[in-house]
């Protein structure tokens, strides 16, 4: 027999949901059978798979003991350094800044990653207990490239998570990028509509200007801010989020990112000694509704400090 107390970062799951984090080694087949022969209990009494937890319920699953063991809480978050350029924080989020180089999650053959650097942080900080949680631990809302800047936030608590990770869905966060592009993308500024698929092979994507079957539709909001010779500082504002959106829609529109080996003008690259594209995610905007948790994020415009390329090429026109 195993029972688990459903803490406030557990509850809002259904049971069935919950026990697929929580007891990892449990096959689903098996968990699915002891919920319909009434094993599970909420409370004391039967559940549902769609039973929905609180806080404060005593979940109890009747299995034998080489099944009952809880979730074996993986600490090797604690190897990587605690390091965090920290934009804004408080209790549900904290938003940092990301640098170049770094992975966003961990899974790659890098062993460092910003996930594991946040989780460090919080557990040092006391905000992460691993032994105290049965099915959530801190989570990025959204990733960024590996040779991408700037601006990634991530939930504290499973509420968080659950209200980001919602707005996101339904359109009502945005993101603001900065890049140098090679050429000027037309008219100045505007907004710009194609048709988007990733080829997961090559992990690389393809942009029409019509509909194609396989094909997702995309929106790019741009506005050029300054012009140095054959190079413009753009501000980007990304109403849809797929794969490589900004770097393979603005090289579809002639103004590829500079360094972007994958999308860019090669040889411009080489002649700028850049290997890297120059894009940074510089801010986000929090369009929460009215009567989120937290709706208080409408009220900040966090901003990354400035990249280093565009100190590098547009830092005497900007100050």
């Amino acid at each position: 027999m195993k029972k688990f107390l459903i803490n406030d970062n557990d509850c809002g799951q259904r049971v069935d949901k919950f026990l697929s984090k929580a007891m990892p080694q449990l096959p689903k087949s098996m968990m699915y059978r002891l919920i319909r022969k009434k094993d599970v209990k909420v409370n004391g009494k039967r559940c549902e798979i769609s039973t929905k937890l609180n806080a404060g319920d005593e979940l109890t699953v009747y299995v034998k003991d080489e099944l009952a063991a809880g979730k074996q809480h993986d600490m090797s978050f604690l190897k990587v350094p605690a390091e965090l350029d920290i934009v804004y924080e408080d209790a549900n989020i904290i938003i940092v800044n990301k640098p170049v180089g770094l992975d966003s999650h961990s899974g790659s053959t890098f062993t460092d990653n910003l996930v594991d650097r946040i989780r460090h942080y919080l557990y040092d900080i006391k905000e992460y207990d691993p032994d105290s949680e049965s099915s959530f631990s801190p989570a990025v809302c959204s990733r960024l490239d590996r040779n991408t800047c700037g601006l990634v936030t991530a939930a504290k608590t499973a509420e968080a998570l659950r209200e980001i990770n919602a707005a996101i869905r339904a359109g009502k966060m945005t993101k603001i990028y900065r890049c140098i592009t090679v050429g000027t993308p037309p008219h100045g500024s505007g907004i710009i509509e194609a048709y988007h698929k990733k080829e997961e092979s090559r992990n690389l994507v393809k942009i029409s200007d019509t509909p194609i079957e396989g094909y997702k539709p995309i929106k790019t909001g741009y506005k050029v801010l300054a012009v140095k010779g054959s190079l413009s500082l753009v501000e980007i504002t990304l109403f849809t989020g797929r794969t490589h959106q900004i770097r393979a829609h603005m090289a579809h529109v002639g103004a590829p990112v500079l360094g972007d080996g994958k999308y860019g003008n090669v040889a411009v690259n080489k002649r700028m000694n850049v290997f890297r594209q120059a894009l940074c995610a510089y801010s986000v905007r929090f369009g929460l509704d009215e009567d989120s948790p937290l709706a208080y994020l409408r009220n900040i415009t966090p901003e990354a400090p400035a990249p280093e390329f565009e100190k590098r090429f547009f830092g005497d026109q900007l100050g």
